[in-house]
């Protein structure tokens, strides 16, 4: 199984996905470690990426995620994948599945606001929460819950169960 945390910036898609990666031994993989440099100073002058911009990032990710589909090997990915035509470029095949972080405004902007060292600013969740096209299909965590309830529950949803 491949599984893709997704959400807007501040829905603790890192936090979740690595808490998930340890507790089910898979490896992990952060979406904005694939971002071209172009990508991240765009962002980090507080400007929103445009569909241009991410068509690369795209295309890596999902050839990330194929190649462990075609070794039949399971991975988690953090990646914002606000957009279904983002989800469909990642679904590469029936393995794929998305949980979705979900949360409301003014906790996703608190949690920013605490950031310090990460290229996302607070300015940019507005755009985020513009171009999300909420998943039809996919797991749904609220973000309210602690660390530890939102990975039980996404291992319950996708009937997972870590080694032993």
């Amino acid at each position: 199984m491949l599984i893709v945390i997704m959400g807007v910036a501040g829905s603790g898609k890192t936090t979740v996905a690595t808490a998930l990666a340890e507790a089910l031994q898979w490896p992990l993989y952060d979406a904005d470690d694939y971002h071209p440099p172009a990508n991240i100073a765009k962002m980090t002058r507080g400007e929103p990426l445009t569909d241009a911009d991410r068509a690369p990032w795209l295309a890596a990710l999902a050839g990330l995620l194929r190649a462990h589909a075609l070794e039949r090997e399971s991975a988690i990915l953090a990646c914002s994948a606000l957009k279904q035509r983002y989800r469909d470029a990642l679904q590469v095949d029936a393995s794929v599945r998305f949980v979705y972080l979900r949360g409301d405004y003014d906790l996703l902007l608190a949690r920013l606001m605490q950031r310090t060292d990460h290229y996302m600013k607070p300015n940019m969740l507005a755009s985020q929460l513009a171009d999300l096209e909420p998943p039809r299909e996919a797991v749904v965590i609220d973000i309210r819950a602690p660390l530890a309830e939102m990975v039980a529950e996404i291992l319950a949803r996708l009937d997972l169960r870590p080694p032993a």
